[in-house]
Order: C-alpha cells, then sequence, then structure tokens
C-alpha cells in the first residue's frame, strides 16, 4: 500500500514534463480514478468521506491544497493517500501554470519577431519603418485617439521596435500580399506607405492597392512629381510630402486635408494672408471680423494675434483689441481700408 504513491507519484512527474493542455488533464484524471478506491480501502467502513457525494469535494479542496477539514481521513493508510491527492494536485498545477508561461513566451516571442498575423478591421497600417520619424508618427496617431495601429516593416527590422506601444507588428517584404494580409491590410480602413525610396513607395503602392482598393492609402513621396504616376494606380491615393510627417498623421485621421494644405500653398487659389486692424475701429468681437469678413469678402478667418497671444481658432466671444492682427483664408489681399469697409457695412446691415 505504502509503495503505490511512490509508484504513481513517479508517473504524475513523469506526466508533469509534458507540454500539452491534456498533460493536466490526465494527471488529474489518474489521480481521482486511483485515490479513490485506494482511500475506500484504508479507511474504516461506513466513512463519510468515501461517499460519492462527499469525495469529490474532499478531492478538489485537498489537490487545491486548500484543505477545509471538513472531511478529513482518520487511518494512517488514509493519510497516506491524502498525501497522494495532494502531490497530484501540486503536479497538475505546477503543469498548468507551466503551460501557461509556455505559451504566454511564445506568443511575446512571436509579437516581438513579427510572425504574428493580426485579427483586427478597420485600423490603420503603417508601412515602412525608419527610427525616430516612425515613433514620431505612432506616439502623433496613438494621442489622437479612436483606431489600433499595426507596423509593418521590412526583414532587416529584427524585432519590434517599440514593443512598449501598444500596436502590433508584422515583420516581412512588403510588396507580397501575403505579407500585407498578415498585417491586415485586407481589412484596414488607412494604411500608410513609407518606404526608403519613391520607387519603392510605388512598388508597394500597387500591392496594397491590389490588397485593398478600399482603404485610404496615404503614400509619402521625396519627389511629389512622382504623384502622377500614382495616378495610374488608383485616382483615390493620396501623396504627401516625406518630410512633412505632421501632415502626414493629419492626413491619415482626416483624409483630404493633405490635398487642402496643398491648394493654400498653390499660388492661384485660396491664400492664407494675414492684416491688422485699423487703431480707429476701436476693440472688435471676433464674432463680427468672421461675419464680415465671410459676407463682405468670402474670407475666412482662421487665427487673430493681439499683443504678444496668438488666438487659433478663437471663441466668437473674444475680443480683440485695437491693432490686432488677422490671419484669414481668402482668393486675394485684404487692405486694412476694405476690412474697415466690411466691419462698418456689416455694423449698419439689418438687425445690428
Amino acid at each position: 500500500m505504502s509503495r503505490v504513491p511512490f509508484f504513481l507519484s513517479r508517473l504524475l512527474l513523469r506526466l508533469s514534463v509534458l507540454r500539452t493542455w491534456a498533460a493536466p488533464i490526465v494527471v488529474i484524471i489518474v489521480v481521482f480514478v486511483t485515490s479513490w478506491p485506494l482511500m475506500a480501502l484504508a479507511e474504516p467502513s461506513g466513512s463519510e468521506l468515501i461517499r460519492p457525494e462527499n469525495y469529490w469535494w474532499y478531492f478538489v479542496v485537498t489537490a487545491a491544497t486548500v484543505g477545509y477539514g471538513d472531511f478529513f481521513p482518520e487511518s494512517g493508510g488514509g493519510h497516506v493517500v491524502g498525501a497522494y491527492v495532494i502531490i497530484g494536485g501540486i503536479v497538475t498545477l505546477t503543469t498548468v501554470f507551466t503551460k501557461m508561461a509556455s505559451v504566454l513566451e511564445q506568443a511575446r516571442g512571436r509579437r516581438m519577431q513579427g510572425s504574428i498575423t493580426v485579427s483586427a478591421s478597420g485600423h490603420i497600417v503603417l508601412i515602412g519603418y525608419t527610427a525616430g520619424r516612425t515613433e514620431r508618427i505612432v506616439g502623433e496617431l496613438l494621442a489622437d485617439g479612436g483606431c489600433a495601429v499595426v507596423l509593418c516593416a521590412w526583414d532587416e527590422v529584427p524585432t519590434h521596435p517599440m514593443p512598449e506601444e501598444p500596436i502590433d507588428f508584422v515583420r516581412g517584404e512588403p510588396t507580397e500580399s501575403d505579407v500585407l494580409r498578415r498585417a491586415g491590410v485586407d481589412r484596414a480602413r488607412t494604411v500608410l506607405v513609407d518606404a526608403r525610396d519613391d520607387n519603392e513607395a510605388l512598388a508597394i503602392a500597387v500591392t496594397v492597392n491590389h490588397v485593398n482598393a478600399d482603404a485610404h492609402i496615404v503614400v509619402t513621396l521625396r519627389d511629389m512629381a512622382q504623384t502622377s504616376l500614382l495616378r495610374y494606380v488608383d485616382e483615390d491615393i493620396r501623396s504627401v510630402q516625406w518630410h512633412t510627417p505632421r501632415m502626414i498623421t493629419e492626413e491619415l485621421t482626416s483624409p483630404g486635408i493633405a490635398e487642402v494644405y496643398a491648394e493654400l500653398m498653390t499660388h492661384g487659389g485660396a491664400n492664407t494672408y494675414s492684416v491688422p486692424l485699423p487703431e480707429s475701429l476701436g476693440p472688435v468681437l471676433v464674432d463680427r471680423c468672421r461675419t464680415a469678413l465671410g459676407r463682405g469678402h468670402g474670407a475666412t478667418l482662421l487665427a487673430a494675434r493681439a499683443g504678444e497671444q496668438l488666438m487659433v481658432n478663437p471663441d466668437w466671444r473674444t475680443e480683440l483689441p485695437a491693432g490686432s492682427v488677422l490671419y484669414y483664408v481668402s482668393r486675394q489681399r485684404l487692405s486694412p481700408e476694405q476690412i474697415s469697409q466690411a466691419l462698418r457695412s456689416e455694423d449698419a446691415s439689418p438687425g445690428r
């Protein structure tokens, strides 16, 4: 009798080295099936412990090393069987924890090595990695919130470059569709192609468009003249100057904003100007300025400077002191006299 727990404990220790989830199940079943009849042989006849409705509870609390003490063996042999149950419980728990640790380590290793397959959808995929630059873009996207981010980089990037950030990492050749599908490009809302040169950017853009033509695709270019080549791929692909990271993140989160900036910077389109408010007008409310510029000249007020204070998109109730500077968007430059006339015309209009 005393030799049985020894041999069974050796069996349990052998089973504990198994690295599958079946191991703890096998261990606990073997211990339960063998301990119950052994306990029945060891305990006195009529013992409450070996009754079916009691033994399963005793087994659970003993194997878990909790031991409430409501049921316990009375004989010496029963104590040996109880020790056997404890050993089986410890081996089972050890096996479970070992397997969990192994699974977590494998998952972490796959995440760090970029060998995972992303299950997200409606997310942003960044294709390409440049140290410092990509961290800045990711930081701005995460600060904006509302969308998951996946980084897809070349094999030359050996491990996850930003493991502390809540983003997934996929490693591989971005001109291969299976790599892009692992990054979830086929389910992405937005894709940024931020390659090492313009030729590579064009090649990746072709593959991205093939995998997901419905995504908002943004391509960074060193030479903006290459934009015409992107038009052959898809008219809806947006190109952004490589040297303007902030504009890149704005285009990713607000599709079409780069085109607005391009229009503002193009001669002949709507441009940005500044004009001082005439001193003779005295203090003026922002609301009056916005209305006068819009109705009188089709211009839009962007910001105002009062002394050393610059106010972008100022509150309409803000009072601007005499001599403040207005910054606005218009198709033509306005003189202080035109601003003064527009304000007076607004004051003279019905309802004022």
